[in-house]
């Protein structure tokens, strides 16, 4: 029989687990182990679990690793065919697991899976990290079903077929474990953002498809550790997908890159500074200090991520056009963007 587990990573997250792991509890069938990887929390979190959720495993890391690898750590340490990464700040419904699990169970070839991701706050509407399913365009902007850059969706069924994305987030993907082991799981350099859109990447890369099953249905709040203009949010956003395209990108696609992407990086340091965010300007500089700094490593990793590549095609999932162009022309719609 099919084993899962449903793998919340914990930091300083008291509160949040009070108000969101009763859903999960309660709405995780049987066969399925919740567990809690606590990444080093001082906020009493650990006990809490002890005193409050007995029942759910709690897996202890001695510091903060960060949200990749942090996950690293903890998926190493579960033993189960399928693992759910599930942000704390997620409500579950009743029969959510059971279509993302079905679906991995039906096709070998599917790496990972996301449930349709919906906001907490505004129960009719989507969630930024991953709405109703992610994708990048050609220079590594994500955008997602129901989510073109800021502007978020309505609900209206629109989305609800399930077909082969991009990427799924990292607030609510069921993978197969042994897929994310051997891959390396998440680039844990990275510490926070992008992971899971290099590891759906490099997924496509090894030959396997990433999907959307939007029959199983979640609520995030979003926004629990990093606000969306924070200095560090905004660093590692564009760090750690500088990595990735250097990682994973085809030779064809890189170039096109490296010649416009510094280029809309500099307008966008300009326009934080312009808002009076020096902060935030300062932190697309730092970015591309430390890709420069990463670069010898990048090299290395990118012959091994494209030399063993099975397709080394761009995958059929990339957007061959600019979302920020699309979306500067009032196509802020998923189908309206994709419109020819």
């Amino acid at each position: 029989m099919t084993s899962a587990a449903v793998v919340i990573l914990n930091w300083n997250g008291t509160e949040h687990l009070r108000r969101f792991l009763p859903s999960v509890v309660r709405t995780t069938p049987a066969w399925a182990e919740v567990v809690v990887a606590d990444n080093g929390s001082t906020d009493g979190s650990v006990e809490m679990l002890g005193r409050e959720f007995p029942e759910v495993r709690v897996v202890r890391l001695d510091r903060n690793y960060g949200f990749a690898g942090g996950y690293n750590r903890a998926i190493a340490q579960v033993e189960a065919d399928y693992c759910v990464l599930l942000n704390s700040d997620v409500e579950t419904t009743e029969g959510w697991l059971e279509p993302l699990v079905g679906r991995l169970d039906a096709d070998p070839t599917v790496a990972a899976v996301a449930p349709k991701l919906l906001s907490y706050m505004q129960r009719d509407m989507f969630e930024y990290a991953g709405a109703s399913g992610g994708f990048i365009d050609y220079l590594g902007y994500p955008f997602c079903r129901g989510r073109i850059l800021k502007h978020l969706e309505q609900d209206r069924g629109q989305y609800d077929d399930r077909r082969r994305v991009f990427w799924a987030s990292g607030a609510a993907m069921c993978c197969r474990r042994d897929v994310f082991m051997r891959l390396g799981g998440f680039a844990s350099e990275f510490f926070a953002h992008m992971e899971e859109i290099d590891l759906c990447w490099r997924m496509q890369i090894a030959g396997y498809s990433v999907e959307v099953e939007p029959r199983s249905r979640v609520y995030h709040l979003g926004g629990g550790t990093l606000a969306t203009d924070s200095p560090n949010k905004i660093f590692y956003n564009h760090r750690n997908n500088l990595a990735m395209l250097y990682r994973c990108a085809t030779s064809g696609q890189r170039a096109v890159v490296a010649v416009l992407r510094p280029l809309l990086d500099a307008v966008a340091a300009l326009s934080y500074l312009a808002e009076g965010n020096a902060r935030g300007a300062w932190a697309v500089c730092r970015a591309y200090a430390d890709f420069i700094r990463w670069h010898g490593r990048l090299s290395s990793e990118r012959r091994h991520i494209r030399g063993t590549a099975v397709d080394r095609a761009l995958p059929a999932t990339v957007y061959r056009g600019s979302v920020v162009v699309r979306y500067m022309a009032g196509k802020r719609e998923f189908d309206k963007m994709m419109q020819s």
